[in-house]
């Protein structure tokens, strides 16, 4: 699924956050999205995914201008084609694993409870979880529970992945599980992934890195070093 974000601009009041920010991103390609911190990198993303709105601009998603959408069609937009992961996890803690991954398939209302109980388990194998789907989240370790946030986001097979400083919190040996299972799953069935991060590690995996800044979006080739601080 493409994306294409033209001469975005986010104002907090009179001070704007970020402005002229345009870049494209090609159905099945991974950009990850750098800069320094109070830039509005998750704002930016939220933005992407049609959570937050902006003052000018577009964001376009596989055609439809989805700053267009009345609220209700943007929100079944999103449901039906983006996946979200979020930086704190967003589980729900009442909910065990399984049922937290299983979510997405529940509010599209996809009613074959057979072939959603199989999806979640094969989400939950590919992601490392196999044999978990009992557990509560307060039985997880932060990894595990980043893990859960990435099969969920993508067990309704989205066209386009948005993770938020996804390794952010986590040591590098399970940055580097949770960054394979961001990539695995997204090439597996061709998703466009969207990154936004402060890790060069992370940055360095992508096809492209992209930097923003209050004045825009600075390209940089394939394995560059930005600016992280």
């Amino acid at each position: 699924m493409s994306l294409r974000v033209e001469n975005l601009r986010k104002n907090y009041g009179p001070v704007a956050v970020f402005s002229n920010v345009s870049f494209e991103v090609a159905a099945g390609e991974f950009v990850a999205i750098v800069g320094e911190s109070g830039v509005g990198k998750s704002t930016l993303l939220n933005c992407m995914a049609g959570l937050d709105t902006w003052d000018a601009g577009r964001v376009v998603l596989d055609g439809t201008d989805i700053g267009a959408l009345p609220d209700e069609p943007r929100a079944l937009l999103r449901r039906r084609h983006v996946g979200f992961v979020f930086q704190a996890f967003h589980v729900l803690p009442h909910l065990d694993v399984a049922q937290n991954v299983g979510l997405p398939l529940m509010l599209l209302n996809h009613k074959d409870k057979a072939a959603n109980d199989l999806r979640v388990q094969e989400m939950l194998g590919a992601v490392g979880l196999e044999g978990l789907g009992h557990r509560l989240p307060q039985q997880l370790s932060g990894g595990q529970l980043q893990r859960v946030a990435i099969a969920r986001a993508l067990v309704h097979r989205p066209g386009l992945l948005l993770a938020d400083e996804p390794t952010g919190n986590l040591d590098p040996q399970t940055a580097a599980m949770v960054m394979d299972a961001l990539i695995d799953q997204t090439r597996a069935h061709g998703a466009s992934l969207v990154l936004v991060t402060h890790s060069q590690t992370a940055a360095a995996r992508a096809d492209r890195v992209l930097q923003l800044s209050a004045d825009g979006i600075s390209a940089y080739t394939t394995h560059a070093e930005p600016h992280l601080p």
